[in-house]
Formats: C-alpha cells, sequence, structure tokens
C-alpha cells in the first residue's frame, strides 16, 4: 500500500514476516513491525486523510495448510514508528481492511476465519471509532469467511462484499473444502446495516455451482464498474464484469480462454485490480501476472512460467503509485517486483528478509556455509555466511538438504513431493536418484531425507513406508511395511519425520501425518507403534538423543485441524512409556527439535511463534535468546563442531545463535557481586509471571512494566533495598496479548528485558 499523499512511502506486508516500509518508492525497506507478537499479515490500509494512520490486518487469508494466523487488527498513528492493538483478536485471519474516505473514522475489515475450524468470528466488522471498537455487520455462517471488500469512493455507504465457504480437515485436500453454497456476493448501501446476496439473477454463478474464494476490483474512477474473479475452490471459473453497481454482471471469457496455460488455482490467490484512472485495464493476479487495456477481451501480458526472469510467478498483491498508475509495485511468491511501463518490464528486489525455510543444512566441514529449502523459493544457500551472497542451487520449493560430512561436494536436495536429487560437483548440477521407490506410495510436501549420523552412504527416505540406500542413493530398498493409513485418493499417510540415533544406527524414529510413531531397533528387521499414549495429531519431528538411542522426543502440530496445543513428549525408554514436556510453553504448533549434544537436559524447540530453550528436560521453558522476531520456526540444526544452532524461519529467513553463551547461561552458581535482571518465567506468560533480579550493594530501585508503545504499564517497585535475590509477580489480567518491556532502574544500573503475554 502506498501512502496516498507521499508516492515515495511504501508498506508492504509479508505473508509470514511482518510489516516493511520503504520511503524511496519500494526500491529499499525496513522493518516496522517486529516488537509485535504475530508477524502474518493479511493487508494494509492508509488512512487517506492522515497518512500517518495504518491499520494491519493479521493473519494469512489463501486457504494453504500453512497459512498462519493472525490475532485481528493493529493500528499506527505514527506512521509505523510504533503500534497499537486495536481488536478483533479471534478472526484468525484477514482478506482486506477498508477506510471510508470519506469519514475515516468508519473502518471495515473482511474476516475470512479460522482455516481449519468453524468460529462465529467470521464475515464483515465495522469500526465508527477508528478501530477502538467493532461490530460485526455481515455474517452468513460459523464456515463461512469475508475475503474481500471494495468500497465506492464517491458514496462510501456503498460495499461489495465476496464471501468464501472454506473449512479444510483432516482427509480432506484444498479443492474439497474450498467452496461451498453459502458463498458468494453481497451488496450493501446503507454502510453494512444490511446486505443483499448476489447470484444467479445477477447474471452470476448459483448457489448449485461450486462458489470458491473470489477476488473484487473497484475502479476509484468509475466506481460504477467493478470486476470479480471467480473460481470453484480449485480453479479459476470466470470473469465477470457489472456497469451498474452489482445489479447486472457480464461474464468476460465464456470459454476460459484467459488463464488457459496459466496453470490457475485461483483459491491461492484470488486477486484483480484495475487501474485507478482507466476501468479498461485490469490486472487478474494469479499464478501469471496478466494485464488487459479492453476490459478484459483481450490480454497482450500473461507473464506466467516463461515470463520475465525478474518477474517471479504466484502474485498476492498489486500497488499503484498514487501520482503515476504506471508504476506498479508487485508482492508474488518472490518477494517486491517494481514496473515502472504499467507492467511491460520489471526489475526485482530481493533485499527483503521474509524468506520462508522448510528445513536448513549444515556443511561439517564449513562451517560458514549454510543451506536451505525454501517456500517457492527453491534450494538455497551461502558459501561465507553472508546476508548478500545467497545462491539457487536447486529449483522448485525446496525442502530436505543435507551435505555429505566427508565431502562437502556431494549434496543431497529435494523439490517438493519427494523428487530427491543428488550433486557430486558441489552444487553445479544435480540428478535424480529415486530408483528402487515405488512411485505410486504417497510422498509428503515435505518428503522427509536424512542421512545416517554415522555413515554418510546410508540414507533414508520416506513414503508409507521407510526406504533405506546404503550407496548414497544410487538404489532404495523398503525396510518397513507400510506404517500409515490414509484416505482414499489423498496425498495424506505419509511419513513426515525420521530421525537415526547417533549412538546406534539400529534405533530408528519416524512420525507420520495420521499421529503415529514407530522405532525399530534392529535396522528394520522389526517395527513398533510406540503412539498409543501420544496424540492424534500431525508429528513433526522425532529426535533421538545425542548420547542415549533409548531417550528419544516427539512433537506434534494440530495446525491441520483446530488444535494448537504444544504436545512434547518426552521418552526414556525408546516410546514404551511417555512424558508431557510441553510445560509453559506458548499454544503454539511445534515444527522443530534439537538436544543438546553436551547436556540431555537442553532442549531446543520451534513453534509458530520462535524458538524456546529448556535446561531440565522440559519442567520450564524460556524463549531463545534475543534478536529474532516472533516468526514460526520450522528446523533447528546445530553444528557438529562449532557448537551453534540455526534457525530455519518460515517468514523472516535465517538466525544463528552461539550455544555456548546460552549455555553458560544457565549456570546458578552466581555470587550476589553484580546487578542482574533475569528473564522472566514463565515467558509466554498468561496471566501471571515472575521477574527476578540481582542487587549488589542497597541502593534505590525501580522495577516498571511497558507496553510497546512506550505507556507505563504497572509500577511493581519504587523503593530502597538491600543487597540481595528479589522475586516479584506481574499480573496481566485485563492487558491485551503482545510484547511488554520490564525495566529495572537504579543508581548505577539500568536494564530491560522482553515478556510476552500470550492468551
Amino acid at each position: 500500500e502506498f501512502d496516498p499523499g507521499n508516492s515515495n512511502i511504501v508498506y508492504a506486508g509479508a505473508s509470514t514476516g511482518g510489516v516493511f516500509k520503504s520511503t524511496d518508492k519500494g526500491n529499499t525497506w525496513f522493518s516496522v513491525f517486529d516488537e509485535m507478537s504475530v508477524l502474518p499479515c493479511g493487508d494494509i490500509a492508509v488512512d487517506p486523510k492522515n497518512s500517518d494512520v495504518i491499520y494491519v490486518g493479521t493473519g494469512e487469508p489463501n486457504g494453504s495448510h500453512n497459512n498462519m494466523p493472525g490475532a485481528g487488527v493493529f493500528k499506527s498513528t505514527d506512521g509505523g514508528s510504533s503500534w497499537n492493538y486495536s481488536g478483533l483478536e479471534n478472526t484468525a485471519q484477514i482478506g482486506r481492511i477498508l477506510i471510508d474516505p470519506v469519514n475515516t473514522n468508519n473502518i471495515y475489515v473482511a474476516a475470512v476465519g479460522s482455516n481449519f475450524g468453524t468460529y462465529p468470528e467470521r464475515g464483515v466488522y465495522k469500526s465508527t471509532d477508528g478501530g477502538a471498537s467493532w461490530e460485526q455487520k455481515l455474517f452468513v455462517s460459523d464456515s463461512t469467511g469475508a475475503i474481500d471488500l471494495v468500497i465506492d469512493p464517491t458514496n462510501p455507504d456503498f460495499l461489495l462484499a465476496a464471501m468464501w465457504q472454506r473449512i479444510r480437515r483432516p482427509g480432506f485436500g484444498q479443492s474439497e473444502s474450498s467452496f461451498g453454497p453459502t458463498g458468494g456476493l453481497f451488496k450493501t448501501t446503507d454502510g453494512g446495516e444490511s446486505w443483499t446476496k448476489l447470484g444467479e439473477a445477477n447474471g452470476l454463478p448459483s448457489e448449485d455451482d461450486k462458489i470458491g474464494r473470489i477476488g473484487l476490483a473497484l475502479c476509484q474512477s468509475k466506481p460504477n464498474i467493478i470486476y470479480a474473479l471467480y473460481n470453484d475452490g480449485g480453479s479459476y471459473t470466470g470473469l465477470y464484469v457489472t456497469t451498474d453497481y452489482g445489479e447486472t454482471w457480464t461474464q468476460k471469457d465464456t470459454d476460459g480462454e484467459i488463464f488457459n496455460g496459466t496453470s490457475a488455482f485461483s483459491w491461492y490467490f484470488g486477486q484483480i485490480r484495475v487501474a485507478p484512472d482507466d476501468y479498461q485495464t485490469i490486472y487478474p493476479l494469479d499464478v501469471a501476472f496478466m494485464k488487459s487495456t479492453d476490459g478484459g477481451e483481450t490480454f497482450p501480458i500473461i507473464y506466467g512460467y516463461g515470463g520475465p526472469s525478474e518477474l517471479h510467478v504466484d502474485h498476492h498483491a498489486l500497488a499503484f503509485a498514487p501520482d503515476n498508475p504506471n508504476y506498479l509495485i508487485s508482492g508474488n511468491d518472490g518477494g517486491i517486483n517494481i514496473s515502472t511501463d504499467g507492467g511491460e518490464h520489471w526489475s526485482v528486489h530481493k533485499n527483503l528478509p521474509i524468506t520462508q525455510f522448510y528445513e536448513i543444512g549444515l556443511d561439517k566441514q564449513n562451517p560458514e556455509r549454510y543451506y536451505g529449502g525454501t517456500q517457492d523459493n527453491s534450494t538455497i544457500r551461502t558459501l561465507t555466511g553472508s546476508m548478500n551472497d545467497w545462491e539457487i542451487i536447486l529449483g522448485g520449493d525446496g525442502f530436505y538438504v543435507s551435505v555429505d560430512p566427508t565431502n562437502p561436494d556431494v549434496i543431497y536436495a529435494e523439490y517438493q513431493w519427494g523428487n530427491l536429487m543428488k550433486s557430486v560437483n558441489g552444487g553445479n548440477g544435480f540428478f535424480f536418484i529415486l530408483d528402487g521407490i515405488d512411485d505410486s506410495e504417497p510422498t509428503n510436501w515435505s518428503t522427509p531425507v536424512v542421512m545416517d549420523p554415522n555413515n554418510n552412504l546410508v540414507l533414508y527416505y520416506g513414503t508409507n513406508r521407510l526406504y533405506k540406500s546404503t550407496n548414497g542413493g544410487e538404489h532404495w530398498s523398503p525396510i518397513s511395511p507400510v506404517l500409515t493409513t490414509a484416505p482414499e485418493d489423498s496425498r495424506l499417510g505419509t511419513l513426515t519425520t525420521i530421525d537415526v540415533a547417533p549412538t546406534n544406527s539400529n534405533y530408528i524414529y519416524v512420525g507420520s501425518d495420521d499421529s503415529h510413531v514407530w522405532v525399530t531397533k534392529n535396522g528394520g528387521a522389526e517395527w513398533n507403534d510406540i503412539s498409543s499414549d501420544l496424540p492424534e495429531r500431525w508429528a513433526t519431528r522425532v529426535k533421538a538423543d545425542p548420547q542415549n538411542e533409548e531417550r528419544v522426543v516427539v512433537s506434534f502440530s494440530g495446525l491441520k485441524w483446530r488444535d494448537p496445543q504444544p504436545h512434547l513428549f518426552l521418552s526414556e525408554n525408546a516410546g514404551d512409556t511417555w512424558t508431557d514436556i510441553g510445560g509453559n510453553l506458548p499454544d503454539a504448533p511445534i515444527n522443530a527439535v534439537a538436544i543438546d549434544p553436551y547436556n540431555q537436559d537442553i532442549i531446543y524447540i520451534g513453534n509458530d511463534v520462535g524458538a524456546f530453550v529448556t535446561f531440565n528436560s522440559g519442567a520450564d521453558w524460556e524463549i531463545l535468546g534475543n534478536g529474532m522476531p516472533s516468526v514460526s520456526v520450522y528446523d533447528l540444526k546445530i553444528h557438529p563442531t562449532e557448537y551453534y544452532l540455526v534457525a530455519g524461519t518460515f517468514g523472516r529467513s535465517m538466525y544463528k545463535i552461539d550455544l555456548h553463551s546460552v549455555t553458560e547461561i544457565s549456570s546458578n552458581e552466581t555470587e550476589i557481586s553484580e546487578f542482574k535482571l533475569e528473564q522472566n518465567y514463565p515467558n509466554p506468560f498468561n496471566p501471571t509471571t515472575q521477574i527476578s533480579y540481582s542487587l549488589g550493594k542497597e541502593e534505590e530501585i525501580k522495577l516498571t512494566v511497558y507496553d510497546i508503545t512506550g505507556r507505563v504499564v504497572k509500577i511493581l517497585a519504587n523503593e530502597r533495598r538491600s543487597k540481595g535475590n528479589y522475586k516479584v509477580v506481574f499480573n496481566a489480567v485485563g492487558l491485551s496479548s503482545g510484547i511488554y518491556i520490564y525495566t529495572l532502574e537504579t543508581e548505577s544500573f539500568t536494564n530491560s528485558r522482553k515478556m510476552i503475554l500470550l492468551k
């Protein structure tokens, strides 16, 4: 979104990476949202009368299994320097925010709702006081949310809302769960007080058709002209236009020719834009970037696969500079592209740190090298550890990647659905290594592939059974029976995680997307199901203790349905019995696990809100280190010789932390000879937490809690105290979820720490 009064200022919301701001028309960017407790972004709106006022609707609304939920609306009154929570906490995902251009206190929100459950917090919401309070103005059903909105700038009582029936249930794919008769277009002429559903009588698809996601675009200079992009829950089905505010509609492409050959699947995009000064110049956004200058009759520009090399496919956003509608900024799965000639030519801007890593890999012999498989941005690496020299080594969506510890020229990498390849020349060329794997068996979007830590030539690959190669992938043989169950005609029923015990290669643990965990203690000759006492959720990681093959940790995610609880379990006897070690972890899916190689009581996890560590085998958890925003962590790897940990985040690239400092901090043998402010515990917390501090001598002290805007929330202590250790309980009842700062001030010492209230 451009600042409507200053074309140099632009805001970009990343799907899972937060909000960024540019002051040079999109050429360079900096983050303005990292202090918030939730980063996934659905939409941005800038007040047309006071551009210091910005609204962000959180939660990515595109409908995939890994689209992250948000926590409502946030508002800034100082151009993004600070933010305040503005409500709608339970809307989960927001598709659009609109500001009434006449009365900017009137704000409209299109709330899609949860992707995985039925909830009433869906539909169109309205605020008449600048986001201080909200009222639900359009509710259709607990499984039907609002995905798009348009408003007439000359008569803001007119709005058109696109409603989408969408629930992804276990065992159902996208096309089976993203359409329904309650979806469609709804019209209001009284600012949302009453609504009329439009349909077959108006020239639109009927309720008997598969009505999926609908994208809307209204021409600012001719608001009677509106375009609607329809799909059936899986594929594009039609482009419609009205010239009378929605009363009658005409389908522009009755033969569906517009999108032929573009691999369109509009449920994931569902966006269309119309030039503000020309109602006939339209831009449907899908896999391809498309442009028509005759209202959809012809499309001289269709840039899909094979388009300009600068322009990545998969388009989600498009903004026009206020002073020049031919100056376009495209937001797509590759990041940001800029065109100065209406979309004919493009330049690429890759300085947004929003890469989504599925899996990462480290090089034992070259600890400065990092590898990773990314969402729609290939398998990439840096050979120096720098931020500006990453290169692609394998295309597609990247997933598991392993570097041979004895020869860094040997690299194993894959793209989606388990297409595993190998390089023997340092990544300069790859060839397939799938011989022996039954291609009729289901594979996961992120198919697990691991190397035996004791033998670089032994690899394991998971379909619905486990395969083993003893010759570096030249040939594979199954070493297990089918270990999963799956619905018919589904890609579910696959292994999702594999681990080989470093102390004994005969111990192999696997987990699946149908909640099962298995172990073999004799290299695959016999298998035991060890999941009878574990939850029926998606198994995300099994991790054997580096010092004990009988000790294993398993993590689960409820993201595939509606349960985000932090399921984490530890077994000391190879899965015969389990102990829940989730403790005080926040209510969020766990994606990654790593066990410290030198101290088995130290366990690291990555979940949908960050990275956490326990120093006592899960009895207590705390945030791991400082400097990482509250972003999903999908993978954790500890370097085998340098003792650092790398987090592959799903939205903010990679982060690295020196574990020497982490494990040293865990020591309790401290003299009271200095001032110290400890991290609060528990953290995150709800609603109480304990803050500890030490004084090296008697002094006047003040302990204060601030919100993220710097406002004083509570003064916990303000008095003279003697040398010693102190603990204070902070009760956050009545406060909103978010990041808070607590500061200890003395006559000679000041320090601050962050804490997260997560309700």
